[in-house]
């Protein structure tokens, strides 16, 4: 074959390489720390996102509600058409008769507001509900970290609960190995195996239901962090390394300032929109004025026109009686003024009982991981000195089987007492605004 048809055999052959043979890729899992998901949730959540269009939207408000103060111009056309009628003016000799021609005009207007009092307190109101909606926004934000906090807790806690049982089920099987070959030895009776047949069954059963709780933890932190679920989520850290790093004591030694919680922020904004429509009603008692300037330029005139073409004036409404309606407004703003005060006391009241209550809560929660860990290392230590024992033929089956159920049921109380300890901080982290 000639040179020269290799080369080109050799081109063709990798080009069917490169665009005929599908590409394979190994899509790499998504590796995540606390921090990072944290980071992640803040700019791709969507109750976030919607909050912080919810800030924009308020704002654009804010902008309708000034312009409406500032000079506004307006054109306008029109044309009449009056069918040929007439019109006799004068009497006598001096009588004369007009014919209504058609006419068209050109008019440019403009006004300005000088003074209305509702409107001055309508620019104050929608500069407080952009304040609400920026409030609105940080306990947003402050809900969207406690529940990513909280759902890579769970995470940690499904995986290191599914880690504990898949652990003692392979000591189980292997368990399971030893004694079936005692068994063909004669040493125990079949029974023995048996019963522990069934505490390898129950944990496989145990492992089943680990892996959902997995799965069900990893997409509660992909709705909360905004993830699809094409991406594999993989958690980088550690239970014990956050454990060991949480500053409990510090959270309990942290004072709480009712001004600095948001739900409070919130409430008072809410009590000053309040206060603003007492102001709104009782501007309506003030006089309003308005100036304006009108052009008009006459396209097709009348036989007979006096109208000028500038008029410049300006025009004042004052009210006098309106058989008390403006009255009872008054008074109603004023009733839902007292009944917003009420409930930000009462909002108050039960901040100061929450603080109590969750203080209480993470007290007893870390008294009660502190009992739950030294209960572990016991209950291991007993189940480890039965197999030991069991091996030697100082114990039954039954032994074996008692104690490793109760070294389960004390890893089972760990885990519950480390994810109530790491709720509990959340809790108190939020309520301080310390998330």
């Amino acid at each position: 074959m000639p040179k020269l048809s290799i080369i080109r055999l050799s081109i063709a052959i990798v080009i069917i390489i490169k665009f005929c043979i599908p590409k394979v890729t190994a899509q790499e899992n998504l590796r995540i720390t606390l921090d990072s998901a944290r980071h992640h949730a803040l700019e791709h959540n969507k109750q976030l996102i919607n909050a912080g269009l919810a800030i924009e939207e308020a704002g654009l408000s804010l902008r309708e509600t000034i312009a409406g103060g500032l000079p506004q111009l307006n054109a306008e056309a029109d044309y009449s058409y009056y069918f040929e009628s007439t019109a006799t003016i004068g009497m006598g000799p001096q009588e004369m008769e007009i014919t209504f021609d058609p006419t068209s005009n050109l008019v440019l207007s403009a006004g300005q507001m000088i003074f209305r009092g509702t409107y001055f307190v309508g620019v104050q109101m929608a500069r407080l509900y952009k304040e609400v909606s920026e409030t609105s926004h940080q306990r947003t934000r402050i809900e969207v970290l406690a529940q990513v906090t909280q759902a890579y807790y769970l995470g940690l806690v499904s995986m290191q609960s599914k880690d504990l049982i898949a652990t003692n089920l392979d000591n189980m099987e292997e368990i399971l190995e030893k004694t079936r070959a005692m068994v063909d030895a004669g040493i125990v009776e079949e029974l023995d195996y048996d019963q522990l047949s069934v505490q390898a069954f129950m944990l496989e059963d145990a492992l089943r239901d680990a892996e959902k709780q997995v799965e069900l933890a990893i997409n509660m932190l992909r709705v909360q962090m905004g993830i699809g679920v094409d991406k594999e989520i993989e958690l980088t850290d550690n239970l014990d390394d956050i454990l060991e790093m949480a500053d409990f004591e510090g959270s309990l030694l942290n004072p709480f300032r009712i001004e600095d919680n948001i739900d409070f922020k919130m409430m008072e904004l809410q009590t000053g929109i309040a206060e603003k429509h007492v102001d709104m009603e009782r501007a309506a008692y003030l006089p309003s004025a308005n100036g304006f300037y009108t052009y008009t330029r006459k396209l097709l005139e009348p036989e007979f026109d006096i109208t000028p073409n500038h008029v410049l004036g300006f025009n004042v409404s004052i009210p006098i009686f309106s058989s008390g309606q403006r009255r009872f407004r008054v008074s109603q703003a004023r009733v839902n003024l007292k009944t917003v005060e009420n409930e930000k006391d009462l909002l108050s009241d039960q901040l100061r009982i929450e603080e109590r209550q969750l203080r209480f809560n993470l007290r007893n929660a870390l008294k009660r991981y502190e009992s739950m860990q030294a209960n572990v290392k016991v209950a291991r230590r007993v189940y480890e000195d039965t197999y030991a024992r069991y091996e030697h033929g100082l114990a039954s089956s039954i032994d074996v089987t008692t104690t490793h159920n109760t070294y389960l049921e004390a890893e089972n109380s760990y885990i519950s007492a480390v994810l109530q300890l790491l709720e509990a901080h959340i809790e108190m982290d939020k309520l301080l605004n310390d998330i």
